[in-house]
C-alpha cells in the first residue's frame, strides 16, 4: 500500500519535528501498529485466518513456533488459554513486548518468511506475489525511516543503519553484490558483522567485517586464478589484487589514497582493536569507530567486486 503524505506529516516537517537522527532503543507504538498493518495486508487478515485459509494459518503458526522454539518458551508473551490464535499472539507480541531486540526478532522473522517462503512457493492468496512482497518490504523500510528508527530489512535480515547516505551508497550495493553464490561466505560474514553491531558486540562486528573483506578478495583471486597463501593477511591479498591489475596501471597513482585506506584503515582497525590480546584492561571499541569501519568495509567490497567485474 502507498505511503500518503498527510497534512499532519507536512506540518511536522515545517515545524522541524521530523526525526533526522536514527534511534535504536525504542520502537514507537505507532510504528508497531503500522508493521501489523503491513503484515496483515501481506500474510493475511483475521477473516482469512479464521475463515479456513490454511496458507494463512500455517504462515502465522510457523513464525510463532519458530520464535517460541528459539526463546525456549511455549507462548509469545502471556500464556494463551483456550484455542490458540497465532496471528493475534504474534501481533500482541509486536505491539506489547518491551524488549526491543525481541520485537525486531519478530519483525525480522515475519518478513523473512514473507520474503523467502512466500516468494519461493508463490503464496496462493497473492496473485502478484513478488510485487506485493517487494511493496511490503519497501513500506517497512520507509516506516523505519519515517520514524527515525535506525534499522532496515535487507537480504532477509534486519540490519542497523547509521547513515542513510552511506547505507544507500555502500551497504546496499555490497549486499547486492555479495548475494551471488560464489560470495556466500563473504555475505554471511558481512551480515554477521551487522548482527553483532546491532547487539553491541563491537569486537565481533569488526572481526566479521574484516573476514568478509578478506573473503571477498579470496573469491576474486579464485575466480581469476591468482594464487595466494590460504593464511594470507589483508595486506597480502591487497598486494596480489594490485599486482594482478585489478586496478589498471594508469589509475594506480590516483588510487594511492585508496590503497592506503585499504592497507592501513580496515586491517589496522581490526588488528589494533580486536584481533590481539587486550591485556589486563578490557578494550572498549566506540560505536562511531565500529560504524566507520563497517561502512569502510562495505565501500571497499563494492569497489573490489565491481573492479573484478570490469576485468576481461
Amino acid at each position: 500500500m502507498a505511503i500518503f503524505n498527510l497534512f499532519s506529516k507536512r506540518q511536522k516537517r515545517l515545524r522541524g519535528e521530523v526525526p533526522d537522527v536514527y534511534t535504536y532503543d525504542n520502537i514507537p507504538y505507532a510504528l508497531r501498529v503500522q508493521i501489523v498493518h503491513i503484515l496483515t495486508g501481506s500474510l493475511g487478515s483475521e477473516n482469512e485466518y479464521c475463515g479456513g485459509n490454511e496458507d494463512v494459518w500455517r504462515l502465522y503458526k510457523y513464525i510463532v513456533d519458530s520464535l517460541c522454539r528459539e526463546y525456549g518458551v511455549f507462548y509469545l508473551g502471556e500464556k494463551v488459554y483456550g484455542e490458540r490464535n497465532y496471528r493475534i499472539e504474534l501481533f500482541n507480541f509486536i505491539l506489547k513486548e518491551h524488549n526491543i531486540e525481541q520485537v525486531l526478532d519478530a519483525v525480522e522473522r515475519s518478513f523473512h518468511v514473507l520474503d523467502k517462503l512466500c516468494r519461493e512457493y508463490t503464496y496462493r492468496r497473492l496473485r502478484n506475489a513478488s510485487k506485493n512482497i517487494d511493496d511490503a518490504i519497501s513500506e517497512l523500510n520507509s516506516r523505519f525511516k519515517e520514524h527515525g528508527i535506525g534499522f532496515q530489512f535487507e537480504e532477509g535480515e534486519i540490519i542497523r543503519v547509521d547513515s542513510q547516505l552511506l547505507h544507500t551508497e555502500a551497504v546496499k550495493p555490497a549486499l547486492s553484490l555479495l548475494s551471488k553464490e560464489e560470495y556466500a561466505g563473504a555475505q554471511e560474514e558481512f551480515l554477521n558483522a551487522y548482527e553483532h553491531f546491532r547487539h553491541g558486540k563491537h569486537k565481533e562486528a569488526l572481526n566479521d567485517a574484516l573476514k568478509s573483506f578478506e573473503s571477498t578478495m579470496k573469491v576474486i583471486c579464485d575466480k581469476q586464478g591468482w594464487s595466494y597463501d590460504p593464511k594470507a593477511t589483508s595486506k597480502n591479498l591487497i598486494d596480489i589484487c594490485y599486482q594482478q591489475g585489478l586496478i589498471p596501471p594508469f589509475w594506480q597513482q590516483h588510487m594511492a589514497a585508496l590503497r592506503s585506506l585499504l592497507e592501513g584503515g580496515v586491517p589496522t582497525g581490526r588488528n589494533i582493536l580486536s584481533a590481539h590480546g587486550q591485556g589486563a584492561t578490557p578494550k572498549k571499541v566506540p560505536d562511531h569507530i565500529v560504524s566507520y569501519i563497517l561502512h569502510m568495509s562495505a565501500a571497499a567490497i563494492v569497489f573490489l567486486v565491481k573492479s573484478e567485474q570490469s576485468l576481461k
